[in-house]
């Protein structure tokens, strides 16, 4: 889910004798910060350098004294699940004037301290920016001022920037996501839920307000998330009307059977003729012209507060790490960058290139230009804009297009499976298709259990976790005649097949039976949705990030008690197969100690190195230990066997304790993120089989035996692709379920330096510069 930064085992550990200061400079903290935190300082004490903390800003760098100390391996430790920053953070004003700035500049130069890391937005990177170009004439005046001396100003002749976006609003153009947005999806989320249950008993009509002045992605991913009627967002103002559009919309759905309501509205939202469009105003008219019983909430503050997600504490180490890996390359001629994310993909961005496309987003809607400024938001937010436009705005055709589509879930159930089946139907249905719900997997198609399904039968299922289509791991290989005469029964043109790795293996079997069974010759999609992450063709499978979010919960709850007991270790065992995605991911996120998988091969000595590791960890102020196993990543090390060996060797200085977390693991409500991956997906794959279709119809009927009307469609470092499934057989060891290249194996080694072990670091790959070109139509009279 986040950037690939390549550190590996090729040249040794560089010693850098360089001062890095960590700055956390925006007013509002978010959560997800302290991981950021903690992953600079502990890499930037591994490449060798000095590490300091400004602590409130920049009012801390501008004050000076105590507010600039070193920072210590010990003291980021037991932070991961903290919201908020623990360095603290001000407003500053004495920072906006030169006199402040110069302040600033003396106390570096005093500390020697020449590179910069910001976390915040884009006033306190603009701040950031404005103080390196000023460098050179801020030292001339403190060196005239005696204040400092030539000697000084000599040694610190340039100063290197850094930045990372943390921000709840996603409002900072060139990243897909800030740090801090998915947190705050999940507090918002959280409270969709519950309030759905009370509108649906009482019937009720519900308007909530989130965050977002500038920006509607919360309130557009909030909406895409919970399936809500109506979004209103600041970069797109409903058109003139839309009072009697929305009044209808919402009858309509009422009529449709459904007994609530969801309306969701970013405080920034405004009408087209710049009038602001509030909560209270939507409540009025809906009151008035309907007579529903409606209900606002604002959501306020605690979008901003609690436990940073799995999502966000990964995105925040992984770009504390690569922000040190820019500032110790940079030179005096590298410009000032923010570390960035685009879909899978590290970048590093000229800060004032992003700074100035997010200021043409405020002008272009000032202008009334908002298709352009939904585009300057970047690819991430356009493509979110389009999937609820086409879900939600679109009524089903009455001309029907005699296009029958079959869905099925496969495998294991995995929250996020029944978000994509919906926004699979309803794209069916406002294509004109007939959409038929294939119950219990392949063993169903083959036993006639298909029934078609319409709008209603799939509201609220966004939030549901499970299969609300039932599902089994039976795969078609053994059962493909009965298969053949119920896709030719119910005239079945095509298939959106919905799971795991027998989702995958189920859809090469139906390719291969296409010589001898004609009905197979259908165009077939592969939406992977799978705990495990397994799926060859996609960088991410719906259902993974839930699984990961319960992990790291409950590895938050289990360190928690460590904390109080001291000298323990915990060996927890996660699920996966033989994929180690979720032991790894989850041991980046939970800040374990080791995580033992199948794909990174270990051995006794290995085994003696990690409790070793531990027992220098219990002479520390750090007593306590987290170790992660993949429940198939060795047939002899199993987790008992950890256990009695770290029990032994730790006698006298540490005591261990196990747990298996078992299935819990696959349920729960879906997080915001396989929520709307989910909805994308399953919009995006019913549109490729529409347009597939239409090239397969030959002679007054579809036939389709290519390799690319069956395909995997998964996320693939920056978009969503199609993958035809036989070009993705020789990619897969199919003995393990697992693909023969995962890219999510580089980011093992930020686990291991996070954890302090002395492992070597490649930096002969890493993000380079890219440019936000993005120019504005000009204004026309």
């Amino acid at each position: 889910m986040t950037p690939s930064l390549c550190v590996g085992f090729i040249c040794p550990r560089p010693l850098l004798h360089s001062i890095i200061s960590l700055l956390g400079s925006c007013y509002l903290c978010v959560s997800g910060m302290n991981a950021a935190v903690r992953a600079t300082v502990r890499v930037g004490l591994y490449t060798g350098a000095k590490v300091y903390f400004v602590h409130e800003g920049y009012q801390g760098l501008v004050d000076g004294g105590e507010n600039i100390r070193p920072a210590t391996w010990e003291s980021v430790s037991m932070m991961l699940q903290l919201g908020g920053t623990v360095i603290g953070s001000a407003r500053c004003q004495d920072f906006r004037v030169r006199e402040g700035r110069m302040k600033a500049a003396c106390n570096l130069v005093k500390l020697g301290i020449t590179n910069l890391c910001v976390i915040g937005g884009d006033g306190s990177l603009t701040g950031a920016n404005q103080f390196r170009t000023e460098w050179s004439g801020l030292l001339a005046d403190l060196v005239r001022a005696g204040k400092i001396t030539q000697e000084e100003a000599k040694k610190s002749s340039h100063l290197n920037i850094v930045g990372m976006v943390g921000s709840i609003d996603n409002d900072f153009c060139g990243t897909d996501m800030t740090i801090g947005t998915d947190s705050a999806l999940h507090r918002i989320i959280e409270v969709v839920d519950a309030i759905t249950t009370t509108a649906q008993s009482h019937q009720r009509t519900f308007i909530l307000e989130v965050m977002g002045r500038h920006c509607g992605y919360l309130a557009l991913v909030t909406a895409l998330a919970c399936g809500a009627d109506w979004v209103f967002i600041p970069e797109m103002p409903p058109d003139d009307g839309w009072e009697e559009h929305l009044c209808r919309r919402l009858a309509d759905q009422r009529a449709r059977g459904s007994r609530l309501n969801v309306i969701i509205v970013a405080e920034g939202a405004m009408s087209r003729a710049g009038k602001p469009i509030s909560s209270e105003d939507i409540k009025k008219l809906v009151t008035d012209r309907l007579g529903f019983d409606t209900r606002t909430t604002i959501l306020g503050h605690v979008q901003r507060g609690g436990t940073p997600s799995a999502f966000d504490r990964i995105l925040g180490s992984r770009m504390g790490v690569e922000a040190v890996m820019a500032l110790l390359e940079a030179t005096p001629d590298t410009p000032a960058c923010v570390v960035s994310l685009s879909g899978n993909q590290a970048v590093r961005l000229p800060l004032m290139e992003c700074v100035q496309v997010t200021k043409d987003v405020t002008a272009a809607m000032a202008e009334g230009k908002y298709d352009e400024a939904i585009k300057l938001r970047g690819k991430s937010f356009e493509n979110n804009w389009n999937t609820y436009k086409l879900l939600a705005h679109i009524n089903p055709p009455d001309v029907k297009s005699n296009i029958n589509m079959a869905i099925l879930n496969i495998g294991a159930p995995c929250a996020g499976m029944n978000a994509a089946v919906r926004a699979a139907v309803r794209m069916g249905l406002i294509q004109g298709h007939t959409m038929l719900a294939v119950h219990d997997g392949f063993d169903g198609l083959a036993h006639g259990q298909v029934e078609p399904i319409n709008w209603t039968a799939v509201s609220g299922w966004t939030g549901k976790g499970g299969s609300m289509l039932g599902t089994k791991r039976t795969l078609p290989a053994e059962i493909l005649e009965e298969i053949s005469q119920n896709i030719a029964k119910f005239n079945i043109h095509a298939l959106v097949i919905i799971g795991g790795f027998e989702a995958y293996v189920g859809g090469l079997q139906l390719v291969q039976a296409r010589e001898k069974y004609e009905e197979m010759c259908i165009p077939m999609v592969v939406i992977p949705a799978t705990v495990s992450n397994n799926v060859p063709g996609s960088d991410f499978s719906i259902g993974a990030d839930t699984a990961l979010n319960t992990i790291t919960s409950t590895c938050d709850r289990i360190k928690q008690s460590a904390a109080g007991t001291k000298r323990r270790v915990f060996i927890v065992e996660t699920m996966g197969g033989y994929c180690g995605y979720l032991a790894t991911m989850a041991g980046l996120a939970a800040g374990a100690d080791a995580a033992y998988i199948y794909e990174d091969k270990f051995n006794i000595k290995d085994l003696e190195v990690n409790v070793q590791h531990l027992l220098q960890k219990m002479k520390t102020t750090v007593k306590r230990g987290l170790i992660l196993r993949n429940e198939n990543c060795n047939a002899n090390y199993t987790t008992d066997f950890i256990f009695n060996l770290y029990s032994e060797e730790g006698k006298g200085v540490f005591d261990c304790r196990k747990n298996v977390l078992g299935h819990m693991q696959q349920g729960g409500t879906p997080t915001p993120f396989d929520r709307n991956f989910g909805t994308k997906m399953g919009t995006k794959s019913v549109l490729w089989l529409t347009d597939k279709l239409k090239e397969c119809y030959r002679h007054g009927r579809i036939f389709a035996n290519t390799q690319d009307s069956a395909c995997v469609l998964g996320m693939k470092k920056r978009s969503l692709t199609f993958q035809p499934l036989a070009e993705l057989n020789g990619e897969t060891d199919f003995e393990h379920r697992i693909p023969k290249t995962q890219w999510w194996l580089k980011i093992r080694p930020i686990m291991k330096i996070l954890a302090k072990y002395n492992i070597k670091l490649d930096t002969s790959e890493h993000a380079d510069m890219e440019h936000v070109i993005k120019k504005r139509t000009p204004l026309t009279k």
